[in-house]
């Protein structure tokens, strides 16, 4: 295994450079040409690091990249809540230089929150998005119109300047955005309905969701099984977590766990639509990790 930094310079953002970290698994065969890579994408104002999102690259099976969005940590660019149309832009960046530079082509995608915009965008209207396999959408957001209440609470614009601050600590660097009324209006306005008829039908999806997310709807995931089932060959996959917030607190090793368990099923060929039994997981990382819940195999 090996673990390499990569600097990619964005060709629309003049002033954004992305950065991220490509893991190989396989040293013995140096050729990249034609293999199968991951995606893996962090969420609102996180990086390539956090939460489950080095664990798992650590323990797939294939090679992965996982990279900063303009704007957060290491990656340079402007950032803004709006901006989920430049995260598709991002992607499409990363996608072309590791096809251009390594010969790689992009198996699956794992993306977390505000990551899923883009990345259902990304599966559904560009050739590579389509050709992927795998999508597994963690706490994604289907219903936009909803959060404008909480978002409008959060982000009272200065009656001067126009806007407001966001500031957090984003892997112990204190940072700051300008969050203005128009942004709001954007992200609430964001419509993702169309996956109803332009996700492709062979890829298979696995939805994760906390049960106790505070920040999405636990009911949004069901708005995506119902979405994104019955379709052929491609599946939906739903797991829920119990006691579980947003960002999977205490409960990461259940997700790397489980999306390891639905690769191993897509394999051979065994997944369907329904609700995903977790019954088997065994050896979780983290010692709260285990499902509180019976496997359950209804169809949705």
């Amino acid at each position: 295994m090996s673990s390499t930094k990569l600097y990619i310079k964005h060709p629309i953002e003049k002033d954004s450079t992305l950065v991220g970290v490509l893991h190989q698994v396989d040293q013995q065969n140096k050729s990249t040409q034609g293999k199968p890579i991951a995606l893996i994408l962090h969420g609102y104002l996180g990086h390539k690091d956090y939460l489950f999102q080095k664990k798992l690259a650590l323990q797939l099976p294939i090679d992965s990249f996982r990279f900063d969005f303009r704007g957060n940590h290491e990656s340079t660019g402007s950032w803004a809540l709006s901006g989920l149309f430049e995260d598709l832009q991002d992607i499409e960046a990363v996608v072309s230089h590791l096809k251009s530079e390594y010969g790689y082509h992009v198996d699956m995608v794992v993306a977390h929150s505000r990551a899923t915009v883009a990345a259902f965008r990304w599966v559904c209207f560009t050739p590579e998005g389509r050709a992927s396999k795998r999508l597994v959408n963690v706490s994604g957001r289907y219903r936009f119109e909803i959060a404008r209440p909480v978002l409008e609470k959060l982000h009272i614009p200065d009656p001067i300047l126009g806007y407001s601050i966001t500031k957090a600590n984003v892997a112990g660097e204190y940072r700051e955005w300008k969050v203005y009324p128009e942004d709001i209006d954007r992200f609430s306005s964001y419509d993702a309905s169309f996956i109803w008829k332009e996700f492709p039908q062979e890829t298979d999806v696995l939805t994760l969701h906390g049960m106790s997310d505070t920040v999405v709807p636990p009911y949004d995931a069901t708005c995506f099984a119902r979405a994104l089932s019955g379709r052929a060959p491609g599946t939906h996959s739903l797991h829920y977590i119990e006691d579980c917030d947003h960002n999977f607190i205490g409960h990461t090793g259940e997700v790397v766990q489980v999306i390891l368990k639905w690769m191993g099923k897509k394999e051979r060929g065994l997944l369907k639509d329904g609700i995903w039994g977790a019954r088997d997981i065994e050896n979780t990382e983290d010692a709260g990790d285990r499902f509180h819940g019976a496997a359950l195999n209804s169809k949705l």
